[in-house]
């Protein structure tokens, strides 16, 4: 894809549906009895990796449209071996989540994935996984998928993890479905919560106090209806562009606002961008909210500690962002960037100094001096989403012209993205 500067960004959008609420819909309603409808599930590459997991587990998956499923659940006990090794895609939610429930069954499964996610570390849900009696073996020896599981009878722990990881969290709650007694997971800081939030709506029994969750094992899980709000992380990329290129106003509808994933919005106040949040409820079990972005005059700020965990995914654009601030903006406690898709920190400073810009990597984030205007430059997207989509916003605010290689990974989680931005340049 190849960008040259906007003049100017202006209507309205809505944004894909969320994808940590659209995968877990998928799985929670695989293991529920009964019948699940979701309505704004998001057709991205990732997501289907997972309905295509419980597809060859025997979960029968309509989709009537490509927002709209039926998921046909067939009980916590109700999965089958699957002919063949899993495959997970690019997808590290599909992996580590659905170790934590093969976990707990009757047969023996392989799970693979593309080459990022045979990089991307496993050993953080193998030992707790272990730990209640699960056999997960890294057929590698690198800690890394390909992972053989054999499902075993397992018993509740309460395991502290290392990081905050929404992942890790959930992959140890959903082998508690099967454990023998409560399962407890602590944190060093709150992760995103929407397992906890859809289990409880699925039938569990969890209790959360601080940054603990505790799940009862063997719940009678029921099919329901999912509404899916839009992806924040996907309407951040607009709520950064609409701060940064000129003449510019932006409305976002029906955008998720789970207080564990809006650290966007709480770094835009802070940067003083001129963000308006309209038409706030909790109808869909998260709450939900239309979104007025318009150009803004940034400063740079302070990012770090319990904040990270919110904006995690983010950070890539906030980066950008902080280019086009007054001042230095600095990002720490955010090593987890290192093991995502790609390591976004050397990723982020290697094609932002290709443009122009005064970036230092640190070894938990990044320096970023706003003020230096950006130019274009040939960008190595490294087939992470998150990079091609955030120096789109960059190209489309720098002089020249900014061509983004392996730009197609977008459809990971936003398959519409390059068509809504041009709609956008189009009012």
């Amino acid at each position: 894809m190849i960008f040259t500067r906007a003049q100017h960004l202006k209507g309205e959008i809505t944004v894909p549906g969320d994808k940590s609420i659209s995968h877990r819909a998928v799985m929670f309603g695989a293991l529920a009895e009964g019948l699940t409808e979701v309505e704004g599930f998001l057709p991205g590459a990732d997501c289907l990796s997972t309905i295509d997991c419980f597809r060859r587990m025997g979960i029968f998956i309509e989709e009537p449209e490509s927002t709209r499923l039926l998921i046909h659940g067939k009980g916590l006990h109700g999965l089958k071996k699957p002919a063949d090794i899993l495959d997970t895609g690019n997808s590290g939610t599909t992996t580590r989540l659905i170790s934590g429930i093969l976990s707990g069954q009757d047969f023996e499964t392989i799970l693979t994935g593309d080459a990022s996610i045979q990089k991307r570390p496993m050993g953080r849900i193998i030992e707790p996984l272990s730990l209640m009696g699960a056999s997960i073996e890294s057929l590698n020896k690198n800690g890394c998928a390909p992972l053989r599981i054999q499902g075993r009878p397992l018993h509740g722990i309460h395991y502290t993890t290392k990081v905050a990881s929404a992942q890790v969290k959930s992959a140890i709650l959903l082998a508690g479905l099967y454990g023998d007694c409560p399962t407890s997971v602590t944190e060093p800081a709150l992760s995103r919560n929407h397992t906890e939030l859809m289990l409880r709506s699925f039938g569990a029994k969890m209790q959360t106090e601080d940054v603990t969750a505790t799940i009862e094992p063997l719940p009678h899980l029921a099919g329901q209806k999912i509404l899916v709000p839009g992806d924040i992380s996907s309407a951040a990329y607009f709520l950064a562009t609409g701060c940064i290129t000129p003449n510019s106003e932006i409305f976002i509808q029906n955008v998720g606002i789970n207080p564990t994933r809006d650290g966007i919005l709480r770094v835009l106040k802070r940067m003083g961008a001129d963000v308006t949040i309209l038409s706030s409820d909790n109808r869909t079990g998260e709450p939900v909210a239309d979104l007025l972005v318009k150009t803004s005059h940034l400063q740079g700020c302070v990012l770090e500690g319990d904040l990270i965990p919110a904006l995690i995914d983010e950070i890539p654009v906030i980066a950008i962002m902080a280019c086009f601030a007054t001042g230095t903006t600095i990002i720490r406690d955010a090593a987890e960037l290192k093991v995502k898709e790609s390591n976004r920190i050397d990723v982020m400073v290697e094609n932002l100094s290709a443009m122009g810009a005064h970036i230092t990597a640190t070894e938990d984030g990044m320096i970023i001096e706003g003020g230096y205007p950006l130019h274009g430059a040939v960008v190595d997207s490294h087939l992470d989403h998150r990079i091609a989509m955030s120096f789109a916003i960059a190209g489309l605010n720098a002089d020249g012209e900014t061509q983004i290689a392996g730009a197609e990974c977008v459809n990971i989680s936003y398959p519409g993205f390059y068509e809504d931005l041009k709609l956008l340049q189009q009012s």
